[in-house]
């Protein structure tokens, strides 16, 4: 059994063990609509143009809607892998690096047994750092 090192944000997840100092990425999940805009995932609710500003008057307050929907999914799916991590015996120790956000979500998806190995959460977005600065960044976390 190792520590591993998720190293998410809504459209990227990189998983890494460390032993000793030194991290060696494992995998790699990527959701393409965590990248896209909150319009590029809504579809269209049809209508003419005449109706396009009662529209929009009318969906005020449900902006990111979408945005979210694809963010808890994305969460679910790194969750459910670091399950398996668990109960195959490869998970002892765990640490989270992500946006804040993200980084809430992705602990509210977590089962209890998975959460109770966490020791630690960092609120940064290094998922296009190289391995030695998310190593840099996660060192004398233990």
């Amino acid at each position: 059994m190792t520590t591993y090192i998720v190293v998410a944000d809504a459209a990227r997840a990189r998983m890494f063990t460390r032993v000793g100092h030194k991290l060696s990425e494992i995998e790699s999940l990527v959701h393409a609509e965590g990248r896209m805009h909150e319009g590029d995932l809504v579809t269209d609710k049809g209508g003419d143009v005449h109706e396009s500003t009662a529209t929009s008057s009318r969906s005020a307050g449900n902006e990111n809607v979408a945005t979210n929907h694809h963010e808890e999914i994305f969460a679910r799916e790194v969750a459910d892998r670091l399950y398996r991590a668990r109960t195959e015996n490869s998970l002892e120790k765990l640490i989270l690096v992500a946006p804040p956000r993200f980084l809430g979500q992705l602990r509210d998806k977590l089962d209890g047994p998975t959460a109770k190995l966490v020791i630690h959460s960092l609120s940064k977005d290094l998922t296009k750092a190289n391995t030695d600065a998310i190593g840099d960044a996660v060192d004398d976390l233990r």
